[in-house]
């Protein structure tokens, strides 16, 4: 596989490698530096990341009945949470803005009233999607000055009712990876083996764990991956930027809901022993491969959520389990299934606009992919009765 790296962000790597008193860092800081490094960072440096022209495409890029039925959820949340004036929608991660447009377009045409109460709040950290985002909003900024620009750090605790949500957020989060050697669970960690600054390569190396949270972690969500259920070699991934942020999230929400999309699995199925190399992928101009240290600041790099934790770490912050369920139900639910029929009805489309419709539509509920995501549902701050109400989205379609 041909490969280009950035050689500026490699020497600064390296750098910290040589400062770190053991010669190494765990492969969460390298996964960090490698996504978000201010100035050589692959989100930050990248253009497009999105779309057919870059390196993968999300669910919004299939047009806009993702964004109108996650609007539909979000109309009977506002009736559940009784009519708050405003209902704070909280979009983390909000990409190139196409999301964002879907959701208030469809909702100041359908849903005039409840527009009206919206406060859009847009957490983005990337300066450049930020400004593609305000593009992409530009019109609706013209006639509306609810879109906001925030960092979640600094919205004030227990201030937002409403619904906080992403769309493959969580996935890039950096991870730790951890390793099962000699039936104890320990790290893997990155140093250099290679002096010269024009030949920089890494390379892995194993030791103790580097924090007691990735011991806490397993007891959180009850693997032991030291059982003999597990083989010698057996790898995998830890997300605890992933606790803090659903922490963080839980904090800033004073009443609602909070709704994650991604692609990932519970507990039980993310640490199969028979998944012994982990869910770690490298995406490079819509290609997949397990190549973490090439491409170094010019491929983005995920790896699967693991919706066990989210849900009881939050537990510890108040948060209750409303829903879980798959993309695929979610949409059927809200929906989608109606919208693939009337595509049988006579209309004014043609015959190729009805049959690019319907794949699009049939893309967004593919059982191998995104209809394979996972949907978490939390809630904080309702009354038992609300509780009780059950959401759109994960009524499972008969």
């Amino acid at each position: 596989m041909e490969f280009e790296n950035n050689l500026n962000l490699c020497k600064f790597i390296a750098q910290k490698i040589k400062e770190n008193p053991q010669n190494r860092i765990t492969f969460a800081d390298y996964m960090n530096w490698v996504l978000y490094h201010p100035e050589y960072g692959y989100y930050t440096v990248n253009q497009p990341q999105f779309g057919a022209t870059g390196d993968f495409v999300t669910s919004p890029y299939f047009g806009s009945d993702f964004g109108e039925m996650l609007a539909e959820q979000f109309v009977q949340m506002w009736e559940i949470l009784d009519y708050p004036n405003p209902f704070t929608l909280v979009e983390m991660g909000a990409g190139q803005g196409l999301l964002a447009s879907d959701i208030l377009c469809f909702l100041k045409k359908q849903y005039p009233e409840f527009y009206s109460k919206i406060n859009y709040l847009i957490c983005e950290k990337s300066a450049f999607l930020k400004q593609q985002q305000q593009k992409q909003l530009k019109n609706l900024l013209n006639i509306n000055q609810s879109i906001q620009w925030c960092d979640l750090e600094t919205l004030k605790n227990e201030t937002i009712i409403g619904c906080f949500f992403s769309n493959e957020l969580v996935d890039a989060f950096p991870v730790h990876q951890v390793i099962v050697q000699n039936r104890q669970l320990q790290e893997v960690y990155i140093t250099v083996d290679s002096q010269t600054t024009l030949d920089l390569k890494f390379q892995e190396t194993i030791a103790e764990l580097s924090t007691e949270k990735l011991t806490d972690y397993f007891k959180l969500i009850e693997i032991d991956l030291c059982s003999p259920a597990y083989a010698e070699g057996y790898r995998t991934e830890v997300n605890l930027i992933a606790l803090d942020w659903i922490k963080m999230v839980a904090s800033k929400l004073n009443q609602g809901f909070i709704l994650t999309i991604d692609y990932g699995y519970p507990a039980q199925r993310y640490y199969l022993p028979s998944r012994r190399e982990g869910t770690l992928q490298c995406y490079y101009q819509h290609r997949h491969h397990n190549h973490p240290y090439i491409n170094i600041g010019k491929q983005d790099l995920t790896a699967h959520v693991d919706f066990t934790a989210l849900e009881r770490y939050g537990e510890r912050y108040n948060l209750h389990l409303h829903g879980f369920t798959q993309q695929a139900l979610f949409l059927m639910a809200l929906g989608l299934g109606d919208r693939i029929t009337a595509l049988s009805q006579p209309s004014d489309y043609s015959l190729s606009e009805v049959l690019q419709r319907r794949e699009c539509l049939h893309s967004l509920i593919d059982p191998i992919g995104l209809g394979n995501f996972g949907v978490l549902l939390q809630s904080k701050g309702l009354s038992p009765s609300q509780q009780q109400i059950p959401l759109k989205g994960f009524n499972i379609p008969l």
